[in-house]
């Protein structure tokens, strides 16, 4: 008698984007590096700067519809409701870890949530859900203000970015952690460096060495926000991306693992089948 062998184990896979979703995707973030880095993209004489207070307002209105649009696309490839409700739990655990640390010296435990979130689930799913945590986190701690947008966007890049780090089906272990600490360092500057800039032309003139000068050329300016960020923020960004490092390091091979048993069991992409009436023999 011949033992039965066992079934492999199921990969689990990201969620795939259609083609509205890139689209979407692109769209968004077509619109969110003309709002953060029109200071750069838009000549002096340019009537955009004459209009420098409004833009917050503006891009703020715009970025949410956006990003409401490729929720809704996303949800429109294929996100079943365990996509959603998954979506939801992620979502609302990033929230609640974003208050943790208070911030204090820039120590954010949701951002290496979101950079293990990403890796396993996808770039789209991932952006969505960086989105979503951001704004669920600002109801919750009560940070509203028109800034709210480009956290929205910036984290959504960034949790989006871990979903296209190479490897996703093959690396494994160490290595990938080592892969995904190393992103989540690097990406956090990034994450702090991008809302430095969108905040950063509505400081008003109060310090000239380090404003935003509508008619300065783009290589003044571009100096002027780098001495800006580097006085009022390189702590902070320093010590979120520590945190992120530290926290990957320690703990994401359980949360991997459970990520991944999770996507499998969802099934989001498994495929309906249905079968046949069984034959009846009939007497001959």
């Amino acid at each position: 008698m011949t033992g039965s062998t066992p079934a492999p184990q199921r990969q689990a896979r990201a969620v795939r984007l259609g083609p509205r979703s890139v689209a979407a995707l692109v769209l968004v973030g077509a619109v969110g590096v003309a709002g953060v880095g029109w200071p750069f993209l838009a000549p002096p004489e340019a009537s955009v700067n004459a209009h420098a207070q409004d833009a917050p307002w503006l891009f703020a209105g715009l970025l949410l519809l956006l990003v409401a649009v490729v929720a809704a696309t996303i949800s429109e490839s294929g996100l079943g409701p365990k996509a959603v409700a998954m979506l939801g739990v992620l979502a609302a655990a990033g929230a609640a870890l974003r208050p943790v640390g208070a911030g204090t010296a820039g120590i954010e435990p949701m951002f290496f949530l979101m950079v293990l979130s990403g890796r396993v689930l996808g770039p789209g799913f991932g952006f969505v859900l960086g989105s979503v945590t951001m704004f669920a986190s600002a109801l919750l701690t009560g940070g509203v203000g028109p800034w709210m947008p480009f956290q929205m966007l910036s984290m959504g890049w960034f949790t989006m970015g871990a979903g296209l780090l190479p490897f996703p089906d093959r690396l494994r272990g160490r290595a990938e952690l080592f892969l995904l600490a190393g992103y989540g360092f690097l990406a956090a500057f990034a994450y702090g460096a991008i809302m430095n800039m969108a905040g950063w032309p509505f400081m008003g003139t109060l310090s000239s060495n380090i404003a935003f000068h509508p008619d300065a050329p783009v290589s003044a300016n571009l100096a002027h926000f780098l001495a800006y960020h580097l006085a009022t923020s390189l702590g902070w960004d320093l010590g979120r991306a520590a945190a992120t490092v530290v926290l990957t390091l320690a703990l994401g091979a359980p949360v991997l693992k459970a990520l991944r048993r999770a996507t499998r069991r969802a099934a989001f992409e498994a495929p309906v089948t249905f079968e046949g009436p069984a034959e009846v023999s009939r007497p001959t």
